[in-house]
């Protein structure tokens, strides 16, 4: 997802409102995502009047989104188009930066519903780009956990509505590096044996962060002397990664061309499926808690649409489904609670307190973060 953050049920009070910080990709999809089918028959939920009302012909008929790829979901789409009519096109990127420059610069008029992190909502907020959410056009927000209801970055949820959460951390190959990187520091020991093996995420908060969390300090540093130390130690370990990267890793550690990569806990767990012998871990000094979100832009075309789709995710028959198929972690409490217990209790995915305790949600920093781009900028440009 530039940027992102429980145990639930017994883990309820896992997590909380204090606690919880994915670059993600940058593709473009050109067409309708809706083309499968998803059972949910029987779960009650109604679209309300958002069929009457809102579906004329033109731009009214159709929602556009902009997502991370891991969040496209073609049956999820499908069955929104038939209970709704809406049909729904995505936009994926790589990056809220990405997504905040386009925002910005006025490519973002089409959409009305945008998956930006939690630091980011705090930005968009301040910039005057998100609506507020009204509350009384929604139908299940008290089916997020109470830690969902009012997050530090966003109180009572006034520009947003959590989708999904997680870490941050290293996914690696057991059967070639027996001791797992259960620290920042690992790579800096083993750079050697690890030499074009690894990959860090191209995300300039998560990277300084984590390398800042090794180094003692905040991932929301905002000592330009610490950022530089930040900086000068991954000048020593950059001839020996792959990339910055934040896709296609998947790929070549599967290939077994890597060895271990930072990524998302979503997206670990969902790549470890596929070969049991690479195993997630968050680095034992604290790494990044995040939490992506749903919002609807000041310059959306189709609000009552946007509703629509906010509510048919708060659904917990849907809440599941999704939490299941996409294999992340919802904030759904009876979505979770209709989730089988093997996932229910998948410590990738619902980590235990000791090690939520440990990690920081990425903070905004106004106008500091230009002096971690500016070291960015010297560390990637090598």
């Amino acid at each position: 997802m530039t940027d992102k953050q429980s145990t639930v049920n017994s883990q309820q009070s896992t997590v909380n409102s204090e606690q919880l910080p994915m670059t993600k990709r940058r593709k473009f999809l050109t067409g309708i995502l809706a083309l499968s089918s998803l059972s949910l028959s029987g779960c009650g939920w109604r679209l309300g009047n958002v069929r009457a009302n809102s579906i004329v012909k033109g731009v009214s008929d159709q929602l556009f989104i902009y997502t991370w790829t891991q969040y496209t979901d073609q049956q999820l789409l499908k069955t929104f188009n038939a209970q709704s009519g809406l049909k729904v096109l995505a936009d994926v990127y790589d990056s809220n930066d990405v997504m905040l420059a386009k925002m910005q610069a006025g490519g973002g008029a089409a959409y009305s519903v945008i998956y930006p992190s939690d630091y980011m909502v705090q930005k968009m907020v301040k910039l005057d780009l998100l609506t507020e959410i009204k509350k009384e056009s929604l139908v299940g927000l008290e089916n997020l956990f109470p830690r969902f209801q009012n997050p530090t970055y966003d109180s009572n949820n006034r520009y947003s509505i959590p989708y999904s959460w997680g870490t941050t951390g290293f996914l690696y190959n057991s059967e070639k590096l027996p001791t797992p990187p259960d620290n920042w520091d690992y790579i800096w020991k083993n750079k050697e044996q690890l030499k074009k093996k690894m990959t860090l995420l191209n995300d300039v908060r998560e990277v300084m962060g984590g390398t800042l969390r090794m180094l003692g300090y905040s991932y929301n540093s905002k000592n330009e002397d610490e950022v530089k130390q930040a900086y000068e130690k991954l000048k020593e370990i950059q001839p020996y990664l792959t990339a910055f990267d934040t896709d296609a890793w998947r790929n070549k550690i599967l290939a077994g061309d890597l060895l271990v990569a930072m990524c998302y806990s979503s997206d670990a767990v969902k790549i470890a499926k596929e070969n049991p012998k690479l195993k997630y871990i968050v680095p034992s000094s604290g790494s990044s808690l995040w939490t992506d979100t749903i919002v609807i832009p000041k310059t959306a075309p189709n609000p009552n649409g946007a509703y629509a789709w906010i509510n048919y995710l708060l659904q917990p028959e849907v809440a599941a489904e999704i939490s299941q198929r996409l294999v992340i972690a919802t904030p759904n409490r009876p979505g979770f609670e209709l989730l089988p217990k093997k996932f229910q209790n998948n410590t990738n995915l619902y980590p235990p307190e000791s090690v939520l305790e440990k990690c920081e949600r990425i903070a905004p920093l106004s106008g500091f973060e230009e002096v971690y781009e500016r070291y960015w900028t010297q560390l990637t440009s090598i």
